[in-house]
């Protein structure tokens, strides 16, 4: 660690970084006070996700539960549904989870120790680090992609940043230069370098303010870092999908399991289709019949609706059909379409609905 932080001068590091930080932070709704909270709340939604993205969802969030105890006391629908099209659901179920945890165990108050709070469910090392430096000033570091990017620059590490071993060298380096008397600061503005000038693509290096300190400017590598390596190829799978509807107009919905992918969400009934034997359209009509004792004649409608995961890609093709009866007992739910926009839904299936609409409108 000394040979890689032997070049460092810290101190200007630290006084270059957050003053350019203090002059020229965005203005966030996060960022109104250090309530730990909210601070949480924020860092969750940003994870994974586009700060244009959360705005909106971080302000509509706050308001229907602007304290641990209005969450830990809501329904998981409304949570759910305050949640849909953020995506990566487990991130706010395992949330409502800690904040109950935090109602019950220590009087509402999000701990302010660094050890009892990364004990709350779903809270990791990079979670635990942003929330104690930015809202209780504790120099815990929190290291992410983003942080990862700038201090493989400014380092010039060029071990594997997908690898579990090297976020622990990036760890142990903001342990040693983080500022110990303004961590709150200082991990922002890392944060906020790697969000607005070193960027994972042309990194605006003339306008960084840290640009004297970082090695791989001097070497003219800050675009061939950090190295990561390669994720493997995303699974490819063929699903159909039916909007179900009644003779009075009411739908037929489903909930999903309550582990593994999105779960907990509603959804329209839809398997994998896999036959080489037997059409989708025959193939999805069979199951329906048999998972939800479902008979319907289905018609289909044009286009098909992609949906990107991590690990994995859906091809939906999408029918609509006409049925009056199913067994109570298999999960679907009839509801009206005014009853079925309380319910949360993911984005996929937000898809097929409005293509529905479309389809109905023509």
């Amino acid at each position: 660690m000394k040979n890689i932080l032997s070049k460092l001068k810290k101190e200007e590091f630290q006084q270059d970084l957050i003053g350019w930080f203090q002059k020229e932070q965005r203005i966030l709704p996060w960022r109104e006070n250090s309530d730990p909270y909210r601070v949480w709340v924020s860092e969750v939604m940003l994870q994974q996700t586009r700060v244009d993205t959360v705005i909106p969802y971080f302000l509509n969030f706050m308001e229907k539960f602007p304290n641990p105890a209005a969450l830990a006391n809501a329904d998981e629908e409304q949570v759910m549904k305050a949640w849909e099209g953020l995506g990566y659901y487990s991130r706010v179920r395992n949330l409502q989870a800690a904040v109950r945890e935090v109602h019950e165990s220590y009087d509402g108050v999000v701990p302010a120790d660094p050890d009892k709070f990364g004990e709350l469910k779903g809270v990791g090392p990079y979670t635990k680090g942003a929330v104690m430096s930015i809202a209780y000033n504790i120099p815990e570091p929190a290291v992410d992609g983003n942080v990862m990017r700038v201090m493989s620059r400014i380092l010039l590490i060029e071990e594997d940043i997908a690898k579990p071993k090297t976020r622990k060298l990036f760890d142990t380096a903001i342990r040693e230069v983080i500022a110990k008397d303004n961590p709150s600061d200082f991990n922002q503005a890392l944060m906020e370098l790697g969000a607005l000038i070193c960027t994972p693509t042309s990194p605006s290096c003339l306008l960084c303010p840290v640009r004297e300190h970082c090695q791989a400017f001097e070497q003219g590598k800050q675009n061939v870092l950090p190295v990561k390596s390669k994720k493997k190829k995303q699974k490819s799978l063929l699903l159909g999908a039916a909007v179900l509807t009644d003779s009075e107009g009411n739908f037929w919905i489903h909930k999903r399991p309550s582990e593994g992918l999105l779960a907990n969400l509603w959804e329209f009934p839809n398997c994998e289709t896999v036959s080489e034997t037997m059409t989708q359209k025959a193939e999805l009509e069979l199951f329906l019949n048999k998972a939800y004792g479902a008979l319907t004649e289905l018609t289909p409608i044009e286009g098909i609706i992609q949906h990107v995961f991590s690990h994995l890609i859906w091809n939906i093709t999408l029918f609509t059909g006409k049925v009056e009866r199913a067994d109570a007992g298999a999960g679907l739910v009839k509801v009206t379409e005014e009853e079925m926009r309380a319910y949360a839904f993911p984005v996929s299936h937000q898809k097929i609905y409005q293509l529905f609409l479309d389809k109905e409108k023509n």
